[in-house]
């Protein structure tokens, strides 16, 4: 199972919700159930502008656990 880390990597940077949204150009209510449902599904291309917002690589993201 895979789990997003985007909560870690903005808290980490120093981001909050609103400021992520607004540098990726990700609605506001996706940042917001990403953070809240790190295991929600995500379209590669929304992961992968979180990922230059956050001067991450897309990988740094995702981390497999296992199945809960």
């Amino acid at each position: 199972m895979l789990r997003l880390r985007v909560k870690e990597v903005m808290e980490a940077k120093g981001l909050t919700m609103t400021r992520l949204s607004r540098l990726a150009d990700v609605n506001y209510k996706t940042i917001v159930g990403i953070v809240r449902d790190p295991y929600r599904e995500v379209e590669y291309k929304t992961l992968y502008k979180i990922a230059k917002a956050l001067g991450v690589e897309v990988g740094e993201l995702i981390e497999e656990v296992g199945e809960e």
